[in-house]
């Protein structure tokens, strides 16, 4: 893994030569990506969050402000952004194929599957396999500061989503801790992609200053930028 002032890159990425891809800090904003030459061959696209589980497969320019929390492209030149600001940012890439993938998952996407459906799209539109994919977890609120109630934790048990990604809170007895990070990558293992192929950027927004975060900056929270797309 590789920080500096405006993004944090994961090295297996950046050794990838047509790829640009970048978790961002709170210096990263979208009028920096427009401006700056590193990105002046790129059309970028983002999308009207709703914590869906909707994927939209880019195969052409998208009308604006399309929903959705995921995005899938083979196309050069489009730079795929997701915004977060403690939710998860996922970035995935098929060497073989070269298409990359960007998700947005929040508690809500998460139980929606959105991380294994965008893969699975990868898969079933471009022949993906799910055994080379790379895949990189961004930043996101740790489990040691995500505190959420029994109902959550009794609709993940009803989805059938793995339990063990929820932990007793230390201090409230009705309470517990959530671990997003480990949620989604239980799902992105249990469709093969292999382990050592999976990596992730371990910092917690709600502890760390130079990111934003929803529940720490609930008056004016920010949303941090992460990229990936293919080089033209």
């Amino acid at each position: 893994m590789r920080k500096d002032r405006d993004y944090i890159v994961v090295e297996p990425f950046s050794m990838i030569p047509y790829l640009v891809h970048g978790f961002g800090t709170s210096h990263l904003k979208e009028r920096s990506i427009a401006s700056d030459a590193d990105f002046s061959d790129f059309f970028p696209i983002s999308l009207r969050q709703t914590h869906s589980d909707i994927i939209r497969v880019i195969t052409e320019s998208l009308p604006e402000r399309s929903e959705g929390d995921a995005m899938v492209t083979d196309l050069p030149g489009i730079l795929l952004i997701i915004k977060t600001a403690d939710c998860l940012p996922v970035l995935a890439m098929d060497i073989q194929n070269r298409v990359v993938a960007a998700v947005h998952c929040g508690w809500r996407g998460t139980l929606k599957r959105i991380t294994e459906k965008a893969i699975q799209t990868m898969h079933q539109n471009y022949g993906s396999d799910y055994g080379s994919l790379y895949v990189a977890l961004g930043p996101c609120i740790s489990r040691t500061c995500y505190e959420v109630g029994e109902d959550l934790r009794k609709k993940f048990e009803r989805e059938g989503l793995h339990r063990g990604v929820f932990s007793r809170h230390p201090s409230h007895k009705k309470k517990y801790v959530l671990d997003l990070r480990e949620a989604n990558r239980s799902q992105i293992l249990a469709l093969g992609v292999q382990e050592k192929n999976i990596f992730s950027v371990d910092h917690c927004t709600f502890c760390e200053r130079n990111l934003f975060s929803h529940r720490r900056d609930r008056d004016r929270p920010g949303r941090l930028i992460n990229f990936i797309g293919i080089s033209p």
